[in-house]
């Protein structure tokens, strides 16, 4: 069709739910590597990996065959939990055996905003009680359980009333852990801050946030949709700050290796509590499809691997876009969990403006919804250090435009 580009632009503004006023808008005919090719013709390095999804990079052939040979025997044949699927269950194997044995029970579900709202439940049923902490500036979702668990009101107002009992903390500040008590069922909280713009904790503040939550007999809920398989240098933060083991751990993003998929993980004496008063207390349709499970397990199996090139070389890749750009007279500070980067310029109308000067040279990037001054680098672990280099230059030269 000669207009079909124009006529698909239009139809997607048409008929396609918009989240904001100014969408990114392109049309995208093909991914591959670190790469996004548009219909036009123009080529974009992704820096942002979709929101720390695509952590192999686009069109890994591994996971693209797991999931053309699942499809040929089964899609969707019931609901979760009926019927033992064998790429649930490799997954859940394979997942369980490189996590902590108190993590070794996972309940499959659609999404991170799923996997938090289903930890939150389950803290809830096994501790009998009903308030709930979070921390000021986190993000967890936008459904309403997890909208209720931000502290912004900006976000929330619109869509009161929400969930009662919910209380927040400053991340990072030991004197509000006075605040979780014997009434407290948990504590959810990201190891490093995502939307809050790369906050990294202190040196002994979760392993002393672990401490209070056992001595009330609070859940501590991690929160890893962003952090997890390998994009901090860890395969999961955890293992990285502190040390320290969640009771829960939430999964989605990176889990599914480009499919939508989200996942709780705690013991499986604690999940037996779905099973009765009331049986049935957490369920799903279409959590653990075998679709999105087969590309989880292709691309779980490819991270670890190649786990030395992928996981274990986060750090160092993260030094160069960190050495590159800390020089300039623009950035302020940058924070940095591995390849999960925040560049602070200090100043939200030229961290906005970034994007917009670096899309017209072909680099993705992306904000921060609770950190305006900064801009997100979180490229595919798969990229080279030329791509760095490359990355780097584009950033400079975009940064030089708004000096």
């Amino acid at each position: 069709m000669k207009n079909e580009p124009f006529i698909l632009r239009d139809l997607f503004f048409k008929h396609v739910a918009q989240t904001s006023s100014l969408p990114l808008g392109l049309e995208i005919r093909e991914a591959k590597g670190v790469y996004l090719y548009s219909a036009d013709g123009r080529k974009f390095l992704d820096l942002i990996s979709g929101v720390s999804v695509s952590n192999l990079g686009h069109g890994n052939k591994e996971v693209a065959e797991a999931v053309k040979r699942q499809i040929d025997k089964y899609a969707h044949i019931m609901v979760y939990g009926e019927m033992i699927e064998s790429p649930q269950v490799e997954h859940a194997s394979l997942l369980a055996s490189i996590l902590p044995p108190s993590l070794n029970s996972v309940y499959y579900v659609n999404s991170g905003s799923e996997a938090n709202e289903g930890a939150v439940k389950l803290a809830k049923r096994v501790t009998g009680r009903r308030e709930v902490l979070s921390c000021n500036n986190c993000y967890h979702g936008s459904s309403q359980g997890c909208l209720s668990l931000m502290s912004s009101e900006e976000f929330k107002r619109p869509f009161r009333p929400l969930l009662p009992m919910i209380g927040h903390i400053r991340f990072n500040s030991t004197e509000d852990l006075c605040l979780i008590t014997d009434k407290t069922a948990c504590v959810i909280i990201e190891p490093v801050q995502g939307e809050g713009g790369v906050q990294i904790p202190k040196p002994g503040y979760l392993a002393a946030l672990r401490k209070k939550c056992d001595e009330t007999g609070a859940f501590l809920i991690y929160d890893e949709v962003q952090t997890g398989f390998g994009r901090t240098g860890k395969m999961f933060a955890f293992e990285k700050y502190d040390g320290v083991v969640p009771d829960i751990l939430t999964l989605a993003k990176a889990l599914g290796g480009g499919m939508p998929m989200g996942a709780f993980v705690a013991s499986g004496e604690l999940m037996k509590a779905w099973q009765s008063d009331p049986p049935l207390g957490h369920i799903t349709t279409f959590g653990g499809h075998p679709v999105c499970c087969a590309a989880a397990l292709a691309s779980l199996r490819y991270m670890l691997a190649h786990k030395k090139e992928l996981v274990d070389d986060a750090e160092r890749k993260s030094a160069l876009f960190v050495d590159g750009l800390k020089d300039h007279p623009l950035v302020k500070e940058i924070r940095a969990a591995g390849l999960l980067i925040a560049v602070d310029l200090h100043d939200c109308d030229k961290a906005k403006k970034i994007l917009y000067l670096l899309l017209d040279e072909g680099v993705i990037t992306d904000w921060f919804l609770f950190q305006p001054t900064s801009f997100r680098i979180a490229p595919p672990l798969i990229i080279s250090d030329s791509e760095i280099v490359y990355a780097v230059k584009k950033i400079r030269e975009a940064l030089d435009k708004l000096a």
